[in-house]
């Protein structure tokens, strides 16, 4: 038996530990946990356990069986229960990896592939991982990967939108003269009024409001998305996010700051509702009761991510789709679902929310967020009077 079958003999019985113990793990867990151990270095613990821990744990009510069974069976030590289970939320690798050492001739088994390697800069590597990683479904990428991943989101959130403000300032290409400035520049000319100041209006910052779900359904894409809420949260002073799943939770005052490990970590211990189920027109109602009548939603672009699955009453979704609707500029739907081939939107949550929808948007990639960018800084003038009749669809 060489090295490759007995790992899978291990994770395999390992499974079967798990479901005797009361976890869900199905063969396609045990595929997607191996997929996750040919990416990390299987002498390291850590990365062993984290693994394990995102592709075959689906409740965060699991996380301790799980930590159990994996001292018990790799670490044949059942009794020590001591150190922090790794967050199954949201989080990203706490440790920095050290650097990877330079190449030695040798170390390559092909040598051509060493040559290539010797000949190309490293800049056309990184170029091309990059690349790469822009066209990944969310689902299939590794805890190193979203660490990449997040560097690049922080480039789709430096323009956020924005909207004409009634403040004027001063503008060479203005509209309006500026009499206390023209009349400022008389007094250097005798009076004369030779160089005139022209104003227009001030650009401000349109406040954009995230609504992620964060149901089982969509965990498969959640920890990449919300990511992307922290990079947003991180860049502009009026964005707020929020998640959704049977429960609203603001997640704006945890979001916040430098450090976006630090943040994840907390962010994922304020979420109660994580792959839980999924009630969109409860979370709905809630919002539209609570931050709805503070304002919060009055000139805004709210973004909501989610499948659209909803298992509650989906008249009331239309009722709160028609309330937000309403009170909001524009409303952006991003459905991961949507990169799919063939997708259409049948599930009865999605049918009843798209008459309602501004811009329909795939959410499965990092190139459907540069859309989503796209789309925001382009829903940031004024609303149009017309209700949208046919909703306007990037792929």
């Amino acid at each position: 038996m060489n090295a490759g079958d007995a790992v899978v003999r291990k994770l395999v019985t390992f499974g079967r530990i798990l479901r005797e113990a009361g976890v869900e793990v199905g063969p396609g867990r045990i595929q997607d946990a191996l997929r996750a151990l040919d990416e990390v270095d299987l002498r390291r613990r850590d990365e062993v356990y984290a693994a394990l821990a995102c592709t075959l744990i689906a409740r965060r009510d699991d996380l301790e069986i799980f930590d159990r069974a994996f001292r018990a069976w790799f670490e044949k030590d059942p009794t020590r229960l001591g150190g922090k289970a790794p967050d199954m939320g949201i989080g990203i690798d706490e440790r920095p990896q050290p650097p990877a050492a330079a190449p030695r001739p040798g170390d390559s088994e092909d040598p051509d592939e060493q040559d290539d390697e010797q000949e190309e800069p490293d800049v056309f590597a990184a170029y091309s991982a990059d690349e790469r990683l822009r066209e990944r479904d969310f689902s299939t990428l590794t805890r190193t990967e979203l660490v990449r991943l997040r560097a690049l989101m922080n480039r789709l959130v430096r323009v956020l939108p924005t909207r004409p403000s009634r403040r004027l300032e001063l503008a060479p290409n203005g509209f309006q003269i500026a009499p206390r400035e023209t009349l400022r520049r008389a007094m250097r000319r005798e009076g004369e009024a030779v160089e005139r100041a022209f104003r227009r209006k001030k650009s401000v910052e349109r406040r954009v409001v995230f609504l992620c779900d964060v149901s089982g359904s969509m965990e498969p894409y959640s920890r990449a998305l919300v990511l992307f809420l922290q990079a947003a949260v991180s860049a502009g002073r009026k964005v707020e996010a929020f998640t959704f799943g049977t429960r609203l939770t603001r997640l704006t005052p945890y979001l916040g700051g430098y450090d976006p490990e630090a943040s994840l970590q907390r962010a994922s211990r304020a979420v109660p509702d994580w792959a839980g189920g999924t009630r969109i027109g409860d979370a709905f109602k809630a919002f539209n009761d609570l931050y709805g009548r503070r304002g919060l939603t009055r000139g805004s672009i709210v973004v909501i991510v989610s499948d659209g699955w909803e298992r509650g009453d989906v008249s009331q979704l239309t009722l709160e789709m028609a309330r937000l609707r309403r009170r909001c500029h524009s409303i952006i739907w991003v459905n991961p679902l949507k990169g799919t081939e063939g997708y259409e939107p049948l599930a009865a949550g999605m049918a009843a929310a798209l008459p309602y929808v501004d811009v329909f948007l795939p959410g499965h990639n990092l190139l459907a967020l540069e859309s989503l960018a796209e789309a925001l800084r382009a829903s940031g003038g004024r609303r149009s009077s017309v209700r949208p009749a046919t909703l306007r669809s990037a792929a």
